[in-house]
């Protein structure tokens, strides 16, 4: 009787493999094939599939059909989240950037002014240019710092980082990260059973990523944590029940940190469509959603704001939140498309005099020097901030018409995705770590299905490599470059792997310029990291190499997003 029974189950999965129902049956689009186990996923496995099976099934205790639920998921995300913090704490005593003494400052100000001077305090340049939840963070992150060293809470001790202090700081960062391992757990936890393994080995990706590595963990901020809150709400906006949690958490990220903004109407649209009105008919507004929407976000601004608002600092808190008197570009060039116009700029200035072209002769040194601020062109004409905003508005109003028209989830996070590729690529004063906002949700979705992962493919590889500049000592570049190698390598191939096979067919131009980007890249990476300081010396050219990285990743980030573009829109 039970070799009946084991006998029927086989014949379902034979059947629905044949037929390629929905996406549960990723590996068998074209009939029977051998399953290959990837690198990082499920531990066990269908034995190989095989005609045979049909008429003498062979299954252990510990065999489970491809298209079933994952037993077991190796290595589990607490496995890797206690290598990584081991591998992060070995890295306390690694370069740190100006940002250190920024959150220090904040460390000192939070805790040694009344809220009222918060926002007007200037002894340090680095003054508190975060909403008010950041700033109360760093309050309560200033309670645990006095005990520490009561030394790094003094506003006047600019510059200061006792040992105290830098392990203090680095040990806050690994902890906030906690959300992201949460928000993870909980997105895993939250897909079905067929499709846990591509949402683990995602998960490891975002807990693994070289970007939180480089940014958070040497460079130094908090961005491990402020992405989780952002995969938290993304992953509480998949069912209706929890889609008012999904607006909460994003309005609480919004008053953490206001680049976010970028990502704000792939939530209005969403919520608007999905929550607040019929899903059957645009017409009938449900009001009680509304209002339970409506009355939970302003209440979350209102406890942000409400105090700057009744002591009359709105103003002064705009003005340090929003401090457009910055250029268009950041001192190294976002790899974006105005990295590109930069860049073509460049090559214009040295070909207009053959061409007949007028140079304006005050730019030279803004282009040469690529100075915050000062950003402007010699022959192309300028841009300003307005143009910006507006070419940023539009490329993020074609993916929102179709969530208006397809309000799921996975369109969602496809918008959410355009949304972060439109403020990235064509925004005012990028900066390069920005390029998160684009790769952490991407993420979630790259294992779609294949079209996605090729899309994502140079993405991953041009917006993590161009971080490198952001650690230029000797001592972090074999740190930097093995550790995004490896992850490059690993996950790329586990991605590789594991992405089921589309419905549609795949497009040929992505899946080239794909390939041919990676094999460009390496030998770029090469040159701007070695061979250049070979030839020219330390002092020679030392922008060359940042503009031929900012350059040529952006041609990779502009890749990705066309391509992506092209798979959201014929999903």
């Amino acid at each position: 009787m039970a070799d009946s029974y084991v006998r029927g189950k086989v014949h379902e999965c034979w059947d629905a493999l044949k037929d390629g129902e929905g996406t549960h049956w990723p590996f068998f689009r074209d009939g029977p094939r051998h399953v290959r186990p990837s690198p990082v996923g499920a531990v066990s496995y269908c034995v190989p599939w095989d005609e045979s099976l049909l008429s003498t099934p062979r299954f252990s205790d510990s065999t489970s059909c491809a298209a079933g639920p994952m037993a077991e998921l190796y290595p589990s995300l607490a496995q890797c989240a206690i290598v990584a913090t081991a591998f992060k704490i070995l890295l306390f005593p690694a370069y740190k950037s100006t940002d250190f003494e920024v959150h220090r400052n904040w460390l000192a100000i939070t805790h040694s002014l009344p809220v009222k001077e918060w926002y007007y305090e200037k002894t340090s340049e680095w003054t508190l240019d975060y909403p008010p939840f950041f700033a109360a963070f760093e309050w309560l992150l200033s309670q645990a710092a006095h005990y520490a060293d009561p030394a790094m809470l003094i506003v006047s001790n600019l510059d200061y980082d006792s040992w105290q202090t830098v392990y203090f700081q680095r040990a806050t960062v690994i902890l906030s990260e906690l959300a992201l391992f949460y928000a993870l757990n909980r997105y895993t936890k939250s897909v079905h059973p067929s499709n846990k393994q591509l949402a683990h080995i995602a998960s490891l990706s975002i807990l693994l990523s070289p970007g939180l590595l480089i940014i958070d963990h040497i460079h130094f901020q908090y961005n491990g944590f402020l992405y989780g809150v952002l995969i938290l709400s993304i992953v509480l906006a998949r069912k209706q029940s929890t889609m008012l949690y999904s607006g909460i958490a994003f309005a609480i990220l919004l008053c953490l940190k206001h680049i976010y903004l970028y990502l704000a109407l792939a939530y209005f649209v969403y919520l608007l469509r999905a929550y607040c009105l019929d899903p059957k008919s645009v017409f009938r507004p449900n009001f009680a959603s509304i209002f339970k929407l409506g009355l939970s976000i302003v209440g979350v601004f209102s406890l942000a704001f409400g105090p700057f608002a009744k002591w009359g600092q709105l103003l002064q808190l705009k003005d340090r939140l929003f401090p457009f008197s910055r250029g268009l570009c950041h001192a190294y060039w976002a790899p974006n498309i105005w990295a590109m116009y930069s860049f073509a700029d460049r090559i214009l200035i040295q070909l207009a005099p053959r061409l007949g072209l007028p140079i304006n002769h005050d730019a030279l040194t803004s282009v040469t020097r690529g100075l915050v601020g000062d950003t402007s062109f010699a022959v192309l004409p300028e841009v300003t901030k307005e143009q910006t905003f507006m070419l940023t508005l539009v490329f993020q109003l074609l993916p929102l018409a179709k969530l208006w028209l397809r309000p799921d989830w996975d369109t969602f996070v496809g918008a959410i995705t355009l949304c972060g590729y439109a403020s990235f690529l064509v925004g005012w004063h990028v900066h390069e770590k920005a390029v998160l906002l684009i790769i952490i949700p991407f993420s979630l979705i790259a294992l779609k299905d294949r079209r996605y992962f090729s899309a994502f493919r140079p993405l991953a590889v041009a917006g993590h490599v161009s971080l490198f500049p952001l650690l230029f000592t000797a001592a972090e570049f074999p740190i930097k470059t093995v550790y995004t190698i490896l992850w490059l390598v690993l996950f790329l191939y586990a991605f590789d792997q594991v992405a089921p096979v589309p419905e549609r067919p795949r497009i040929f131009l992505v899946d080239r310029f794909s390939l041919l980007y990676l094999t460009v890249a390496i030998p770029l990476i090469v040159y701007c990291s070695l061979i250049h300081q070979l030839i020219f010396g330390l002092n020679r050219f030392e922008f060359l190499p940042l503009m031929f990285m900012s350059s040529y990743s952006a041609l990779g980030v502009v890749g990705s997003w066309v391509g992506f573009m092209v798979v959201y829109f014929t999903a």
